[in-house]
């Protein structure tokens, strides 16, 4: 893997393009070789697979992802750093350019007909901090090609996508990650490794699709059950989900049926357990958007 930007490629490829990082776009550039090297090697990629990279930025990642993947989608929002990336590939990727496709776009609204030639079977990404949740749970909902993953968020985002049932992080995104996949830990990233450097470790999300835990009831019905679940996490399941469903004593026999305490909370349930509440539900409720 040759050809990585450094410290001194980065600074000199922002300044040649006009370009300062903005939190507004979440923008934090790994500069540090080593670190995409890690991450290449910890998504597991074969010739096989078709990357799929958001916020390529200046295309330190882009660089790494290209020798091993048989194609690379690389999402931009960024019109300048879009528009660059492909000279900058072409500079230091020799040959390998040529298996890069550029799209000019943002992330949240991108389907699977704009990414069809050819279509994405792993996510590897520095995803920006600010928006690192919602992009994979869209692309995973809008991408069933996709087979697994490794991105780089926020150390804390990091612990609550790989959070369990019980733990004092599991919440929202951990229960509609494990919809789509199995997510595990990959190992913490310092802040040293990015230009301008964070004031918060960053974490490496591994992950592994699979089937939905059912398929007699729809996503979007699971995910109502548990954002009303989680909304008023200190609640009881009863409580939190009279508002879905129409009334506590609704609630109650919806939990009922699907086996579940009615008076447990949120945090406790797998997401096997959030479906069969979901499949339990009394007419009427509505499911999330």
């Amino acid at each position: 893997m040759t050809g990585l930007l450094g410290p001194a490629e980065i600074r000199e490829l922002a300044a040649r393009l006009g370009v300062a990082p903005t939190k507004k776009l979440g923008q934090n550039f790994v500069h540090d070789p080593n670190t995409v090297r890690r991450i290449v090697t910890a998504a597991g990629l074969t010739p096989d697979d078709v990357a799929l990279e958001v916020g390529p930025g200046l295309g330190s990642l882009t660089l790494g992802l290209l020798p091993v993947a048989g194609h690379v989608h690389a999402v931009e929002i960024d019109p300048v750093l879009a528009g660059a990336l492909p000279e900058t590939v072409a500079r230091h990727a020799g040959t390998d350019a040529d298996r890069l496709t550029v799209h000019r776009a943002d992330a949240l609204r991108v389907d699977a007909a704009e990414l069809a030639d050819p279509p994405p079977t792993a996510l590897v990404a520095n995803l920006p901090y600010n928006v690192a949740v919602p992009v994979v749970l869209h692309l995973l909902a809008v991408l069933p090609t996709l087979r697994h993953g490794l991105v780089m968020v926020q150390k804390e985002v990091a612990d609550r996508l790989v959070a369990g049932p019980g733990s004092k992080v599991y919440g929202i995104p951990s229960v509609k990650l494990a919809w789509y996949a199995q997510a595990r830990s990959a190992g913490k990233v310092p802040p040293n490794v990015f230009w301008p450097v964070p004031n918060v470790d960053s974490g490496l999300v591994a992950f592994t699709c699979h089937e939905p835990p059912r398929t007699d009831v729809p996503r979007e019905q699971v995910f109502a059950v548990v954002d009303a679940a989680f909304a008023q996490r200190r609640k009881t399941l009863r409580a939190a989900l009279a508002g879905w469903a129409g009334g506590p004593d609704r609630a109650a026999a919806a939990l009922t049926a699907a086996g579940v305490d009615p008076g447990a909370r949120g945090e406790s349930l797998t997401v096997e357990q959030f479906a069969a509440i979901a499949a339990s539900a009394p007419a009427g409720t509505r499911a999330a958007k």
